[in-house]
């Protein structure tokens, strides 16, 4: 009698235990542990991926939304809670309501993971801005240059979207193309005969665009 009360305690406890690890685990699917700002991390995200002709800006303002803005943006944002926020749903959802729209990209796990991490975290307009720059020692293309371009220009230049004028930014042999040809420095860079990228948004971070033109200067290579 007593052994069998004693299982079925363990095993209630358990059980549990396994249910609060796992809701847990669910509830923080998308969370990152690092603080996410919305200047440096989660704006150009949005800007480079749903703020292109026909879609959620300022002039075509698809659905009614203009993402181009940190108030238009929170009109999808519930501050505090990810899974109830209009944004992270389009972004995770299957079928005609996902966010961005065929032929463009669906974000990235890691873009989600971003955009979620500073949903929970309060959605605030913060830049969290940086006094120095790292740029010492070999600039890595896998490590330093890819995410950048991933964040800021793969909206547009990912290879299956509409948009970017046949260039695409999302695999090395591709970008080399616009280094060799110049167009992905004059680009960032605002250089005369050039677009100015990112297109819809404003010139890159200083230090990105330092750490891209080193990376450059260096070969460009694909390490």
């Amino acid at each position: 009698m007593f052994n069998t009360t004693l299982k079925s305690a363990l095993r209630f406890l358990t059980v549990g235990l396994f249910s609060v690890l796992l809701w847990n685990a669910c509830k923080r699917e998308y969370i990152e542990t690092d603080p996410v700002c919305f200047q440096r991390d989660v704006q150009p995200i949005i800007t480079s991926n749903c703020t292109q002709s026909g879609c959620h800006n300022s002039t075509d303002r698809e659905k009614g939304r203009d993402y181009s803005t940190y108030d238009g943006i929170m009109r999808d944002v519930e501050p505090g809670n990810y899974r109830q926020s209009e944004l992270y749903k389009v972004l995770v959802t299957i079928g005609p309501e996902v966010m961005p729209k065929s032929p463009y990209n669906r974000l990235s796990k890691d873009q989600i993971r971003t955009i979620a991490t500073w949903i929970e975290e309060g959605a605030t307009n913060d830049s969290c801005a940086v006094s120095t720059c790292d740029t010492t020692g070999v600039m890595s293309y896998t490590t330093r240059v890819k995410p950048i371009l991933q964040n800021n220009c793969n909206g547009c230049h990912g290879g299956t979207a509409a948009a970017g004028a046949g260039i695409v930014l999302s695999a090395y042999t591709s970008v080399k193309i616009s280094v060799d040809n110049g167009s992905l420095l004059g680009s960032i860079e605002h250089t005369g005969g050039f677009s100015a990228m990112p297109s819809g948004g404003g010139k890159l971070a200083n230090c990105d665009i330092a750490v891209i033109k080193k990376w450059i200067n260096a070969g460009a290579p694909n390490n």
